[in-house]
């Protein structure tokens, strides 16, 4: 199975982190798979932020449902200033702006970024 690595880029990241976990664990197809995350601690430091979101996908309709999810939740107002940077556990990331993306856009991006190809391995 794939994951989706979903990083808020946003004035205050762990809460849109937070808000974003709990946006798509509302979701049937997704409950049980959204997690909270953060990369490596800073030196001196014993934890880190939980500012990413990894979300398992599995066969299926999961990335749709994913881009629904991700669509409905940046394009709210108050998510003007939010960026999203997705990727696939081992592919590059692609940015999402809530400023400059359009509502069709999101899914095709997701889809660039998530889906499966053949030189991945996976």
């Amino acid at each position: 199975m794939a994951t989706a690595i979903i990083s808020v880029l946003s004035p205050a990241p762990v809460t849109d982190a937070e808000s974003l976990a709990d946006w798509l664990s509302g979701e049937p197809t997704l409950a049980g798979k959204v997690r909270l995350t953060g990369g490596a601690p800073a030196e001196g430091r014993l934890g880190v932020p939980l500012d990413t979101v990894s979300v398992l996908l599995g066969a299926g309709g999961p990335l749709t449902v994913l881009a629904s999810c991700l669509r409905a939740w940046i394009t709210q107002p108050r998510r003007s200033d939010v960026k999203l940077s997705v990727k696939h556990e081992h592919g590059p990331a692609v940015e999402i702006d809530a400023k400059r993306v359009s509502r069709e856009d999101v899914e095709q991006i997701l889809r660039q970024a998530l889906e499966e190809r053949p030189d991945q391995g996976g």
